[in-house]
């Protein structure tokens, strides 16, 4: 079966990059989590728990961090993107219910074809091609069997929406429609009524000033904060700590020697007599004794090989080649293809062999020999692995010691810093939620949120170990704490009256605008607007949208139209919309791309309607409020 791990090689190759933490150190860690069966969604009766939203979620942050390295980390600890990474797992449950209760299965057929066009696991596979489970499972976490599950399972989800998006159809009409409504365009002039040309004439005393303040005493508290001290341990910094000698580098070169290097590589070609496992004895029979009669023709005249794969193979991507598979590596064919191949000398041909696929003749045409480098041009690639084992295996066992230590005398972090080396940092004004800008250990939310327990607050010991990063573990105590406390009069009056002056100076623009929008639509002399501007939902000119979509919806039958837009503390916009402006034709190739995006559109929206459909059969719940669709802002 493993013969054939070829489609999944992408989610093979993040893997390879993350150096897993022993589970032992994981269950150190999670043992101290107070809300191990906190409920935060449920999918046909069963429960999404907060530790598996945790963590699915650091899972998916390890994968961010992989592809963007400069990512803002307080950005990926957001409550909308934590939010995302539950809706995915709910998403992920709903179907693989459906996939369930549909009886869809893939069967060993499919995953060896689908695995037989794969070349993700080539780093897994010793010189002779034989499958390295120990490698497999030390890199992945997983067993070769759980990977296998796991594939077969994702199939199986692919396979409910299969049915949707492959027959979705979208009609000329409707995609000439949707493709007219973006690129529509309409020239336009405005008229603008903005809050600063009446900001002038408003008043506001400070009894208004007072009264909005005692209205609204919530909008000006100080936050709660805290003055902190942390320890961090850190896999980066334990590299650094790490010496590795000549010898122990030489050794890993000679045991991995396979690994840096090319793979032997054969071109062969081959003639295929179709026959699949389903077919009956005699059809077997039928398409073996054709196989053998090639095979008798090309021995008999070996340079006629290629003619007769054009004639007669039925492989269709090689027949047209004269057979030709071009250069390949053990692990790429079918085994008993492959043993075939790899037992040939340059220019024999093969006696006919038996796979899956039917009767094979097989010509090897080429060899090209392994190729291994000088242990001095690797050298440094060895150095960094071996530095990176080590330090592996010593922050395991360091992190044991971590998670005991800040534990066991939680009133302070000095036993552990001085037991593990470790440098007690500082930070003050250190809020419940991280900071704009923040980074690190203080940009991780599940730390800040251990940080503001009550616990923590009230008697001031260490939080428990938590993982703040990829091979970090953190642990704080808050050294003093300041609570949210309301803001005096006096240090938000002059932020009170500005908000007053430009509320009512929006009112007042409106009531200006509405205004002239009226006596100019019945009477348009004295109506003063703007150069004239084309817009489109594409082009928008740098105008509100509310100002597009308005300009759009007026009465193309009777222009020039006025229509008045609420752009609120922005003011008030009348617009006059002169005339129509035909779009220019799409080149043919943009036609089509145009097409195939709204094809695409209109098979995302019937998925989505489908999956709703889904959720509502399959009572797929989330338990947590949906946060505001609101990311932070690094700088601001």
């Amino acid at each position: 079966m493993f013969d054939f791990f070829r489609k999944y090689n992408k989610i093979v190759l993040i893997f390879l990059f993350l150096l897993i933490i022993p589970s032992f150190v994981l269950f150190g860690v999670e043992r101290y989590q107070g809300s191990g069966d906190e409920k935060v969604a449920r999918v046909d009766g069963n429960n999404i728990t907060r530790p598996e939203w945790d963590a699915q979620h650091r899972i998916e942050i390890d994968r961010i961090r992989q592809q963007s390295p400069n990512v803002d980390p307080a950005l990926l600890e957001s409550d909308v993107i934590r939010y995302g990474t539950l809706e995915r797992m709910v998403r992920d449950r709903v179907l693989a219910a459906a996939a369930a209760k549909s009886n869809v299965t893939v069967s060993e057929e499919r995953l060896s074809r689908i695995f037989a066009q794969d070349s993700g696991l080539a780093a897994f596979r010793t010189p002779d091609g034989k499958f390295d489970r120990e490698t497999f499972q030390r890199v992945t976490g997983r067993t070769p069997e759980q990977y296998e599950a796991s594939m077969r399972a994702d199939l199986a989800t692919q396979q409910v929406l299969l049915g949707i998006s492959g027959t979705a159809f979208t009609p000329p009409a409707l995609a000439a429609a949707t493709i007219n409504a973006f690129y529509d365009r309409r020239e336009i002039q405005i008229a603008r009524f903005t809050p600063e040309s009446f900001a002038p004439k408003v008043t506001v005393s400070d009894a208004d000033v007072e009264a909005y303040y005692k209205a609204h005493t919530a909008q000006f508290q100080s936050p709660e904060q805290a003055s902190i001290e942390y320890l961090l341990l850190d896999l980066e910094a334990a590299k650094k700590n790490i010496s590795v000698n000549e010898a122990d580098l030489k050794t890993y070169y000679e045991q991995n020697t396979a690994r840096f290097g090319t793979k032997e590589e054969r071109r062969a070609s081959h003639i295929l007599i179709t026959a699949p496992a389903s077919a009956s004895a005699a059809d077997r029979a039928k398409a073996k004794a054709k196989a053998e009669q090639l095979l008798a023709e090309v021995k008999k005249a070996p340079a006629t090989f290629a003619d007769v794969a054009r004639k007669n193979s039925q492989d269709p991507g090689s027949a047209e080649k004269g057979g030709d598979l071009d250069f390949v590596t053990r692990g790429a064919m079918v085994k008993p293809f492959e043993d075939a191949m790899f037992a040939l000398k340059k220019g024999d041909i093969s006696d006919v062999i038996e796979t899956e696929f039917g009767y094979h003749i097989i010509r090897l045409a080429d060899i090209k020999p392994a190729v291994v480098p000088p242990f001095e041009q690797v050298r440094a690639t060895i150095e960094n692995e071996v530095r990176a084992q080590q330090a592996t295996q010593e922050f395991a066992k360091a992190a044991e010691s971590f998670t005991d230590a800040v534990y066991q005398q939680p009133d302070s972090l000095k036993p552990a810093a001085e037991k593990l080396k470790l440098t007690i940092q500082t930070a003050s004004n250190v809020a419940r939620t991280p900071a704009p800008g923040a980074t690190g250990v203080l940009a991780n939310r599940n730390f800040l949120n251990a940080l503001f327990a009550a616990d923590s607050l009230e008697r001031k010991q260490n939080t428990e170990a938590i993982e703040v990063g990829s091979n970090q573990l953190a642990s704080g105590r808050v050294t003093q704490y300041t609570p949210a406390r309301p803001l005096p009069l006096a240090e938000v009056k002059d932020k009170i009256r500005a908000q007053l002056v430009t509320e009512r100076a929006a009112v007042m623009a409106k009531a200006e605008g509405e205004a002239k929008l009226a006596a100019w639509t019945a009477k348009a002399d004295g109506a003063t607007f703007g150069a004239p501007i084309t817009v489109s939902r594409r082009e928008s000119q740098n105008q509100p949208i509310s100002i597009i979509d308005a300009a759009l919806r007026a009465d193309a039958a009777k222009l020039p139209a006025l229509v008045g837009v609420d752009l609120g503390t922005q003011g008030y916009a009348v617009v006059r919309v002169t005339k129509i402006v035909p779009r220019t034709p799409s080149a043919p190739e943009q036609a089509q791309q145009e097409n195939a995006q709204v094809g695409q559109s209109v098979t995302a929206a019937e998925e989505l309607a489908y999956y709703n459909l889904l959720k509502e059969r399959f009572k797929a719940e989330i338990l947590v409020p949906k946060p505001a669709d609101t990311l932070p802002v690094a700088g601001r």
